[in-house]
């Protein structure tokens, strides 16, 4: 059988032939039609916790490498008006990801206990779930509203959250990819549980879905669907920060 991987530049060549076994996997898993999907705020949360981060430009090079990729879908959100952001996406589109973004949304959660009662749920309940409330000693309310106390004194009366959710975006996309471009194989770089629906649909409906994700980083509800699981720290030495590479590795390139 032909193979459907062809590097798209000399340094995947010579990763290639270091790491012949993950390219066969991928050659297996990107047998047929492909799109991939990136959910990127969820990418970015992985990058924290491994200690090593996704250079867009390596990773597109990468895919690029496999002739039966057809589109790459990469969904994140704009700050606007934040310099860098705009900019990160600029350079998203620059390199021929499919951009799917929106502003996101800036919400401020107050934190003032200057008028409630020491022992009150009613900030906290903002920020921790009622059954796990529900289980905390006085003592323990008490100490948390001390401290959110201490940061009132200090001036700081909220927190700032954001938010920016490409969930529905990108279950949408999948399926309509499915009943209009005929797609065979679906590539999920996400582990959230809101894509347990769109993944079991695919699924019935005779369709290979792979998750790309890391240990630990799958929902539960996500990890109980019969698609395939793929550790991305296996193919990390094509996708991260050049600086990044293990020195063995770097030695050899």
């Amino acid at each position: 059988m032909k193979s459907i991987f062809n590097p798209s530049t000399d340094r995947i060549k010579k990763l290639a032939e270091l790491f012949p076994d993950r390219i066969k996997e991928l050659e297996e898993i990107f047998a047929h039609s492909t799109n991939i999907y990136i959910d990127y705020a969820n990418v970015l949360h992985w990058s924290r916790k491994l200690n090593w981060h996704l250079d867009l430009k390596r990773l597109k090079q990468f895919l690029n490498s496999f002739l039966t990729i057809k589109t790459i879908r990469f969904y994140t959100g704009t700050l606007v008006g934040d310099e860098k952001s705009e900019d990160f996406n600029k350079e998203a589109s620059r390199l021929g990801y499919d951009l799917k973004t929106k502003p996101v949304k800036i919400m401020k959660l107050s934190i003032d206990v200057s008028s409630i009662p020491a022992d009150s749920t009613d900030v906290l309940k903002n920020f921790i779930k009622r059954p796990l409330l529900n289980n905390l000693k006085v003592e323990t309310i008490e100490y948390l509203n001390a401290k959110l106390k201490e940061l009132n004194d200090q001036g700081k009366k909220y927190i700032e959250v954001r938010k920016c959710n490409f969930d529905v975006e990108i279950g949408r996309d999948m399926l309509l990819d499915y009943e209009r471009n005929k797609i065979n194989n679906y590539i999920l770089w996400s582990g959230d549980s809101d894509f347990a629906d769109p993944v079991n649909q695919l699924l019935k409906d005779g369709k290979k879905v792979v998750i790309f994700a890391t240990s630990r980083r799958i929902s539960l509800e996500l990890a109980q669907t019969q698609s395939l699981k793929y550790d991305i720290q296996k193919i990390r030495n094509f996708i991260c920060f050049p600086s990044e590479l293990p020195q063995e590795v770097k030695s050899k390139l």
